[in-house]
């Protein structure tokens, strides 16, 4: 049974430090498993479309089935022990209960952005649109790298490829944090007085929609070791939101999400721990479903 206070709650959560979104946004669909329209590049071709008097109308072929995807279930429990209640037989309030199913939205949207970024960042996916950079040609040599060619270059060739202009750029933290002081970028701030550059100023300059961070990581291994979840790459992209009649368009990527999830399930008390549980569900699996639609600039620093 599905808690609606607590449902609205997470579904109106958003973690600030996950970005994958920007890149695979979400899709609303109706079964676990099925496949989606895709399209070519009907629309950008140039066709004969005067007739004369009693000749056939000329026809295009709208879409056809493809691209198969299949949704993962993911299930996480937030708990809170009665020792954090005033009294012990209150049930907790809805403070207590939302901050114990933020708690698990952020474990959840984490796994969600690590398999985002995973697919973001798996060069063998791109074909020819990926670059990996090295040595004087890394963006941290501030004497003989040049940023501006090497983004410009990537925007050209997804343009090539899809005729549209990219939408969307995601810098790793660690690339993002040696970029906006390139003094080859500053320099076109030069009469504004500053040092370095914010992420709405490279968006101007690229003529991009957005330009953002990302600053999630992950731990791993016994120590709790951290690392960058979008490590020290580049992902530009011509991303959008679509309905159903447009999953086809030549978009880089989507997060396919069962209809209704996520969901808050009714809380019920544990006995044995005595604590109060707060089931979290989810349905959900990104897909980069055109790849000529994005652009990947691996080691994009030192």
């Amino acid at each position: 049974v599905i808690d609606p206070v607590l449902t609205t709650a997470a579904r109106g959560y958003k973690n600030s430090m996950f970005v994958g979104n920007l890149l695979f946004p979400i899709v609303m669909v109706g079964q676990r498993a099925g496949r989606v329209l895709q399209f070519g590049k009907e629309s950008f071709r140039s066709y004969v479309t005067q007739r004369s008097p009693g000749q056939n109308v000329a026809r295009i072929q709208y879409g056809y089935a493809s691209n198969p995807y299949a949704l993962a279930d993911h299930a996480l429990a937030g708990v809170v022990p009665i020792e954090l209640l005033q009294e012990a037989n209150a049930v907790p309030g809805v403070d207590l209960a939302v901050g114990a199913i933020q708690m698990v939205q952020d474990v959840i949207g984490l796994r969600l952005e690590v398999e985002q970024a995973t697919l973001a960042r798996n060069a063998a996916l791109y074909g020819a649109q990926t670059v990996t950079l090295a040595g004087t040609s890394q963006f941290s040599d501030f004497v003989n790298s040049d940023p501006f060619v090497v983004l410009q270059t990537a925007i050209t060739a997804i343009r090539a490829r899809v005729g549209l202009r990219p939408t969307t750029v995601i810098f790793g933290a660690a690339v993002w944090d040696i970029l906006k002081f390139h003094p080859k970028l500053t320099d076109r701030f030069k009469y504004t007085g500053r040092d370095s550059i914010t992420l709405d100023m490279m968006a101007n300059i690229l003529e991009i929609k957005q330009c953002q961070r990302g600053d999630a990581v992950s731990a791993s291994g016994a120590a709790d070791t951290l690392a960058d979840v979008w490590g020290k790459d580049i992902v530009i992209a011509y991303t959008q939101m679509s309905g159903v009649a447009n999953w086809g368009l030549p978009s880089y990527g989507y997060t396919y999400e069962l209809a209704g999830y996520p969901a808050a399930m009714e809380p019920h008390y544990d006995r044995d721990s005595l604590s109060w549980v707060y089931p979290y569900v989810d349905a959900v699996a990104a897909q980069l479903v055109g790849a000529e639609a994005g652009y990947l600039i691996k080691n994009a620093v030192a």
